[in-house]
């Protein structure tokens, strides 16, 4: 645990093990060890005796919220200690601190004693003016007018009733909004009537077009969704919009205002025609137009723009995640591809292990038009180093290359190759990245790219992680969120990942290796030496020789390290070199060695768990064992498969209304999902056109990655739209007739098609 108190403690335990639906005793094991240094994966996977089984969601949302309570409870600490110090710590006050479950409560708690700069009330109270403020709230029948004279003080500024009576206002007024339940309750008002209007800026109509969406747009602040939101906010910064938070219009335009007269009813104001009851009303009124309200709007805004970019964030963590854990064509011979016209197709040949074999160029297109050439080049190759798939990135001229590689395996069908089009998104960045650079010291920048697209599919995993997350090209308004939180979330899912395939200790790359947990780059680079210097590992337990690798990295590690083919068989497998020793147990217990023992199902089925217990394994452990022995080094990746696209569709032009295609789900945002369909522009298949049934969350039907069937709603070949349904029980026509009914389709395909365009570069 962290410098805190017991108390401090117990609340976070208690609050995170009610969040995650877990024991308190789980969380404060859990807690114990992240504090101890283990990572999450390491954890879920190898530590379940000790955390009672809790999995690696569980511990990631433990993670994230242990940081934000302890911060909270280091603010709660400050505040009390601030309060105490000015010798106003009253024993509700703290049991009223203490019970805040949230920075914003503990921060409404402290607005009365915060220290803040000289304000009007102060200076009022000063000039002697509370006693009037009192009076006229205790006793309403008091003519304010007769009792303001009473008070008048040239020489602090008092010189008429009026004057007297502004002061007493800002006093109260000040009063009223410091107090805690009180913007408690205005912020539940608001957050549940509350609209948000966003209007165009005069003079912006034109130049910000893409936000024409919001040019007269109202909706609920509870409803409004984090892509809406985030295309608010980003229109505002960009000086186009104006955006307010306010009730409906009818509310609007009570007398009283509804929050006004929240304020009253809750300090008790009631206006029944005495004398001081209309300033009183006023200084209510006051309260909320000029202290409460636009702090109040501030705030919501914030709480909004917080509750989008999590929910953003969230998204490209699942989309990173899809994408990461794509199948993988696996240890095959790949010619990787890179479309450009003008400059041409830069080509990179490399090995079953991913070992760059050659590199060069070819000019099928426009203006050189040496497609004969390039098909004998593109078939010489396939033929001298025995490659089994053609990579084909998906950028400028991916389908005239497709066409061009479709036409070799129509030329020479006995080399019996395989061609596939594959992201190349963040290929670019790869290519002029510090890390290329080492990896491909003497090799032109341009070819990088096209090594990087053969790699990724072989491996995905092993060549994503070395490209920074944020320029994978599958997140929504990324360059809107919180950079720090987005970095951690999509490291996490990073992690999360690498874990679970797991890791070939002798070919991983340093980069690939850094994700295991455990090990930081600088181990992780210190690894890859020593196999350089000392060759393969035999073992795993050769990994404590290496450098700067301990015995707590080792524990940390060794589990998702693997050796195929090593001295040990277990070492290519999932079982923790610590648990070893319960399968000696189990190969006593069966007479079966090793290997004759991994992937024997009948032999394993019948095996019971509890009867290799010990002191520090229990049951969860042996069971992971006994099915790790069953199916070793399995990867959780699904079968590698390849999307078709139809002939003769290559360009948005060739597209038709009905026309019936096979895609790739590119991105999954919450409006829905984008297609490549093979001519260079996504299409967009919208939340309620991804099935004949009711959708809430577009991931419960596709993710990243995922081969669909979809069929073309509308063609805008101007504006470069795509819109696609995956509907089965419709007519085209129905299908159609449903959309344009949809407010929600229309009013936002283009601006999301647009927002999804500067995501993608």
């Amino acid at each position: 645990m962290s410098e805190l108190t017991p108390q401090a403690e117990q609340r976070i335990v208690v609050a995170i093990a009610d969040e995650i639906h877990a024991q308190t005793k789980q969380v404060y094991a859990a807690i114990e060890l992240l504090d101890e240094g283990a990572t999450v994966p390491f954890i879920a996977r190898y530590r379940k005796e000790v955390t009672g089984g809790l999995d690696d969601t569980q511990l990631r949302q433990l993670q994230e919220r242990l940081v934000y309570l302890r911060e909270m409870e280091e603010r709660r600490s400050a505040v009390i200690d601030s309060i105490r110090a000015q010798g106003k710590l009253t024993d509700d006050l703290l049991e009223a601190l203490n019970a805040a479950q949230t920075k914003q409560r503990i921060e409404d708690l402290y607005l009365p004693y915060k220290p803040k700069r000289r304000t009007r009330a102060q200076i009022a109270k000063e000039a002697g003016l509370e006693p009037l403020a009192d009076a006229l709230l205790a006793d309403p029948m008091l003519d304010p007018q007769v009792l303001a004279s009473q008070y008048l003080n040239a020489e602090k500024g008092i010189v008429t009733e009026r004057d007297a009576l502004n002061g007493a206002r800002d006093i109260l007024s000040e009063r009223f909004s410091e107090d805690a339940q009180l913007l408690d309750a205005l912020r539940n008002f608001i957050g549940k009537r509350g609209m948000v209007v966003s209007r165009v800026v005069e003079g912006q109509e034109v130049t910000g077009v893409k936000f024409k969406d919001y040019f007269e747009y109202e909706e609920s602040l509870s409803a409004v969704p984090s892509h809406r939101a985030l295309a608010l906010f980003r229109g505002r910064q960009e000086g186009v919009l104006s955006i307010k938070v306010a009730l409906s219009e009818q509310e609007e335009a009570l007398i009283p205002h509804p929050c006004q007269r929240i304020v009253a009813d809750h300090v008790g104001i009631r206006d029944l025609g005495r004398a001081a009851d209309r300033w009183l009303m006023d200084v209510c009124r006051w309260t909320w137009r000029v202290k409460v309200s636009l702090n109040l709007e501030s705030e919501l805004f914030q709480l909004l723009r917080e509750r989008a970019e999590e929910e953003a964030i969230r998204v490209f963590g699942i989309n990173l995640k899809d994408l990461l854990l794509a199948a993988p064509a696996g240890p095959k011979g790949v010619i990787g591809l890179d479309p450009g016209l003008r400059t041409g197709v830069k080509v990179a040949v490399i090995s079953a292990t991913g070992s760059v074999l050659e590199t060069g160029v070819i000019y099928p297109h426009e203006p050189r038009c040496d497609w004969d050439r390039s098909i004998e080049i593109l078939a010489a190759l396939a033929k001298r180093h025995n490659s089994q798939l053609i990579s084909i990135g998906n950028g400028t001229a991916s389908r005239e290359t497709d066409k061009l590689a479709a036409d070799l395996l129509h030329r020479y069908p006995h080399l019996n190759l395989t061609k596939v089009v594959v992201s190349e998104a963040g290929a670019s960045v790869y290519s002029a990245s510090e890390l290329a650079a080492k990896e491909f010291p003497d090799m032109d920048v341009s070819y990088r790219g096209a090594v990087s697209i053969a790699r990724r599919l072989q491996d995905p995993l092993a060549e994503l992680v070395k490209i920074d997350p944020k320029s994978i090209g599958v997140g929504q308004y990324q360059h809107d969120v919180n950079q720090i939180h987005l970095a951690n979330k999509l490291e996490a899912v990073v992690e999360d990942c690498v874990n679970a395939v797991g890791v070939d200790l002798n070919t991983a790359s340093a980069p690939l290796l850094a994700r295991v947990s455990g090990l930081t780059k600088t181990v992780a680079q210190s690894i890859v030496n020593f196999r350089d210097l000392k060759g393969a590992f035999a073992t795993r337990q050769a990994l404590l020789e290496v450098p700067r690798l301990g015995a707590k990295t080792f524990e940390q590690a060794a589990g998702f390290l693997r050796i195929p083919n090593g001295e040990n068989p277990l070492d290519a497998s999932a079982v923790h070199p610590e648990a070893y020793p319960v399968v000696e147990r189990i190969v006593k217990k069966t007479g079966l060695s090793i290997k004759q023992l991994m992937g024997n199902h009948d032999v394993l089925a019948r095996l019971v768990p509890s009867d290799f217990v010990d002191d520090k394994f229990g049951v969860p452990t042996v069971r992971d064992i006994l099915n790790e022995l069953e199916k070793p080094g399995r990867d959780p990746r699904p079968e590698f498969k390849m999307a078709t696209f139809r002939e003769g569709v290559e360009r948005i032009e060739d597209l038709r209304v009905d026309m019936e295609l096979e895609g790739v789900v590119t991105n999954v945002a919450a409006f829905g999902a984008f297609v490549d369909v093979g001519v260079h522009q996504d299409g967009l298949v919208h939340v309620s056109a991804l099935s004949d049934q009711f959708v809430k969350d577009p991931r419960e039907v596709v993710k990243v990655g995922q081969i669909v069937k979809v069929r073309v709603l509308e063609v805008d070949v101007a504006r470069q739209r795509i819109s696609l349904s995956m509907k089965q029980g419709k007519s085209q026509k129905t299908a159609v007739e449903t959309r344009s009914r949809k407010k929600e389709v229309t009013t936002s395909m283009g601006a999301m098609a647009q927002a999804f365009a500067k995501w993608r570069r």
